[in-house]
């Protein structure tokens, strides 16, 4: 996820702790959504849906923090 701030990524993840929170919450609900998706876990299509709308919030807002921290002020 999103390699060109690879660097930026481990910085944040040490120096900001809500950016630390979002980081393993998008990496948690990745690991379930693979899970569901190889059989590990059984989910209804509906709840996979809601967990991936979740992951793209968290990736949104990931995003948005990699964005401003690498914008020079």
């Amino acid at each position: 996820m999103f390699p060109e701030y690879r660097d930026l990524i481990t910085q944040l993840k040490t120096s900001d702790p809500h950016f630390g929170r979002l980081f393993d919450q998008h990496n948690a609900l990745d690991q379930k959504i693979l899970n569901i998706e190889s059989r590990i876990d059984a989910v209804t299509r509906e709840q996979v849906e809601v967990l991936k709308k979740e992951k793209l919030q968290l990736k949104d807002q990931l995003y948005a923090i990699l964005r401003k921290a690498s914008t020079p002020s």
